[in-house]
């Protein structure tokens, strides 16, 4: 597995060493000792998730706070999204920053999104199965958000804004300065 440094300071991803020939395909998809060690942190994880969704389907931009605060390592299993993660540490020299990466069935990339990051993701593909791993457990009392199509943070999902599907929950997150940053 090999790490990929981004813009946003401890945000990465992940490339998993491919074994192929004429049968197909083996990779680890997560191996806890190779992920401590190319990460530089011991994050254990503690929950995973996954969603199906259609194209167009945007998710986002979601993050807990406080106890229940997030790390995620983000995949695609099937199909192709357009990952994002916005930086909303208050004393980080990437605050309000965001990074964006295609993760797909095909390139098996895999994206950290530390805590202090808001994440979301619109599929690109007719479907798409994304899974990930967090290092804390769920707490909807914890749960906050902001908008997705913000203006400060002018974030480019790839398709048209007609084609997106956004929940009504999604749809009513607060921008960025109204939001509760870390």
């Amino acid at each position: 597995m090999k790490r990929i440094d981004t813009a946003l300071e401890d945000c990465f991803i992940i490339e998993p060493k491919l074994f192929k020939d004429k049968r197909g395909y083996f990779f680890e998809t997560f191996n806890q000792k190779s992920f401590n060690k190319i990460a530089g942190i011991d994050t254990k994880f503690v929950q995973d998730n996954e969603s199906f969704s259609t194209k167009g389907v945007l998710r986002g931009l979601h993050y807990q706070i406080g106890d229940f605060a997030q790390a995620k390592l983000v995949r695609v299993i099937c199909g192709k999204v357009w990952d994002v993660a916005v930086d909303i540490r208050k004393h980080s020299k990437t605050f309000g920053q965001y990074i964006s990466v295609e993760l797909s069935e095909e390139n098996k990339k895999q994206l950290f999104v530390p805590r202090g990051f808001a994440h979301g993701f619109i599929v690109l593909s007719d479907t798409a199965i994304f899974s990930y791993k967090c290092d804390n457990f769920y707490d909807k009392s914890s749960e906050r958000g902001i908008a997705y199509n913000d203006s400060k943070l002018n974030i480019d999902w790839q398709l048209p804004q007609n084609e997106f599907i956004v929940s009504e929950k999604d749809v009513i997150l607060p921008k960025f300065e109204n939001a509760t940053l870390w």
